[in-house]
């Protein structure tokens, strides 16, 4: 993307004559790094010096005679409060946000007063002067705006912060064992601090009145800072994470209708957690969910090919605005062309997805003997399977498909991002397709509620004449292969739903699996596909390359869109986020989990999201109580 397009000067070219222009020190864009560094130092400082006696300027007694006891007591809890502010605003910072730039040049002059009230250090009041004085000077690379929130980071506030003063607060109170009165214990401390939160004196007492209203005025500072925070993150008005209004939904599948054959996840844009950016024309649009400071977008963009540009410039934008970090993931050969091409983004082959063609698909021959006696073998054991639209089932049928969804899932939290809808059964989905299979049940079994039902297949529209797998459940107790009678059931059928093309589960690294395992691969091959085998005991990477290799489909490569390869590592966290692989969220009551709209055993809210094949004897399909790579 030129630097017209994206809002910037043009260069200026050096003329043959000009002498050698000096490089501005330090960049721009380094600047918030560097500040959020500094106040973190300085925010790391406040609080030790006001913690640890050592730490004052004892060449500078006289300074003590100005103010009284108690304005000096007052000064070191404020300075540890602020100190603890500037460490939370630091990350902000580095970020470039708006909001912690004006928090850090109101926190610093009281910083550098209570460096001079307590410490008497003029040292330390020249710093966060002088580290004012730059913020003020480049006040201009703090204009990131707000990240989308909601009311729940008020909870992890609590938490955290609670922890972070439970603990500061020992250290205060055994900062100074000369001043203190007998020999309190480990307990006696802990119900100090405790109560010192919550502005009440505490078992542990001190000689010096000075000491004791240092400790005090520091513990009722802190739990002052936890109840103001946290309040305020209560009441402050919430704007959800990432939420796809109806308008956007019905857009979406406007281009879904004229263009949504072009890539085979485009369904997945419809997931109602995503957010959406259209271009100005509204002929294209980038969907995308923000996730620990990352815009993580999936699949290639929605619409128009022409179009496409105008919607990239505006997430692009869009993400300079919040400094977040932009990054796509699963998108095909063509996205990660047109995003490279149009933002200078890096991109890495990140696996192939697996897509069969239902005219030729066939059980004949050697290569399919493995897939054709599982497949017998099941029909004889008295599986019966359907094939149907999600339209053609009762409101029963749904029902059970959602409750079994969510009793086979085998994981605590629903997985999946970019290979996942989310949902299952409403009106709007009524052409995706549904594959089940059933067998009456014996005697004693755990989930009656699920009549008959013992596996579960769904598939979303892939334009007009494809489909993509978006579920696959079973239940444990049935027989090994139901998984790929289920697929057999679904290609042999598609000719007659007027489907000639179904797209399978994502392969994560599949090439490098596929190469290391020939004949005369290289040290470095054969070492890396012996790196994803033994990562695949906790992740499917080989269980899924060999589960869809049974079904001799065509592989299709997806990359990842990332800015540098620094950015790799957190990039990679938030994707696992994204997929539901590592949960942040605090652990909860199972008596307040049903109350929560997605957690597992509300009923009717059961979300029916991407998930695998069970590790089956003989063969390798994947395992739900892993996680796939990419879900």
């Amino acid at each position: 993307m030129s630097a017209q397009a994206a809002g910037e000067s043009p260069a200026r070219v050096q003329g043959p004559g000009e002498p050698a222009r000096r490089r501005r020190w330090p960049r721009p864009k380094a600047v918030p790094k560097i500040m959020g560094s500094a106040t973190a130092v300085i925010g790391l400082l406040d609080v030790v010096s006001a913690v640890f006696p050592a730490f004052r300027n004892g060449r500078m007694h006289h300074m003590a005679a100005v103010f009284p006891g108690t304005v000096s007591s007052l000064a070191a809890a404020t300075s540890v409060v602020t100190g603890i502010l500037l460490l939370m605003l630091a990350h902000g910072l580095k970020r470039g946000k708006q909001r912690a730039w004006w928090a850090a040049v109101v926190l610093m002059p009281v910083g550098a007063a209570t460096q001079l009230v307590y410490r008497h250090s003029v040292f330390g009041v020249a710093v966060s002067l002088g580290l004012l004085a730059l913020l003020i000077r480049h006040r201009g690379e703090f204009t990131a705006l707000s990240d989308p929130r909601t009311r729940w980071r008020a909870a992890a506030n609590f938490f955290g912060l609670s922890g972070v003063a439970f603990a500061l607060g020992l250290v205060i109170t055994s900062a100074h064992p000369a001043a203190e009165t007998g020999n309190p214990g480990f307990t006696d401390r802990c119900l100090h601090v405790i109560e010192g939160l919550f502005g009440f004196s505490g078992p542990v007492h001190y000689t010096s009145d000075r000491v004791g209203d240092v400790v005090s005025y520091s513990l009722g500072g802190l739990g002052l800072l936890i109840a103001c925070s946290t309040v305020y993150l209560v009441l402050r008005p919430a704007r959800p994470v990432a939420e796809l209004s109806a308008d956007d939904e019905d857009r979406l599948r406007g281009l879904l209708a004229r263009h949504g054959a072009r890539d085979s996840l485009g369904h997945f844009a419809l997931r109602r957690d995503k957010s959406v950016v259209f271009s100005a024309s509204g002929k294209a649009a980038v969907c995308y969910r923000v996730v620990s400071g990352v815009a993580l977008a999936s699949g290639d963009p929605i619409g128009d090919v022409e179009a496409w540009p105008g919607a990239i410039d505006r997430f692009m934008a869009l993400s300079r605005a919040h400094a977040w970090l932009p990054a796509v993931v699963g998108c095909s050969e063509t996205g990660g062309e047109v995003w490279t091409r149009e933002t200078g983004l890096d991109a890495l082959e990140l696996g192939d997805e697996a897509i069969v063609d239902t005219a030729g698909f066939t059980l004949e021959g050697r290569a399919m003997r493995n897939v054709r006696q599982m497949v017998k073998r099941i029909d004889r054991a008295g599986y019966v399977c359907r094939v149907r639209r999600v339209r053609e089932l009762s409101d029963l049928d749904k029902q059970r498909v959602r409750l079994a969804a969510d009793a086979w899932r085998g994981t605590d939290t629903e997985r999946g991002f970019s290979m996942a809808l989310g949902r299952f059964g409403e009106e709007a989905d009524g052409d995706c397709v549904v594959v089940t299979a059933h067998k009456d049940r014996e005697d004693g079994d755990p989930h009656p509620e699920l009549g008959d039902l013992r596996a579960v297949l769904h598939f979303v529209p892939w334009g007009a004449d494809g489909m993509s797998l978006e579920l696959m459940r079973r239940d444990r107790a049935a027989d090994p292969g139901l998984n790929e009678l289920l697929i057999v059931a679904a290609l042999r059928q598609a000719p007659d739903l007027g489907v000639k093309r179904v797209s399978l589960n994502f392969a994560m690294f599949r090439s490098a699996l596929a190469r290391g395992e020939r004949i005369g691969a290289g040290p470095v091959l054969r070492g890396w596909r012996g790196l994803l085998v033994f990562l695949s005991r906790w992740f499917q990477i080989e269980s899924l390359y060999k589960f869809n290799a049974k079904f001799q489909p065509e592989w299709v490569p997806r990359f990842l869109v990332f800015p540098n390869s620094r950015d790799l590592p957190r990039i990679g966290f938030a994707i696992m986020q994204a997929e539901g692989f590592v949960t942040l969220s605090l652990p909860l009551p199972a008596a307040l989990q049903r109350f929560l709209p997605g957690r597992a055993g509300r009923l009717g809210h059961q979300k029916a999201c991407y998930a695998n094949a069970e590790l089956t004897r003989g063969a390798a399909a994947p395992d739900p109580r892993k996680g796939s790579a990419l879900a």
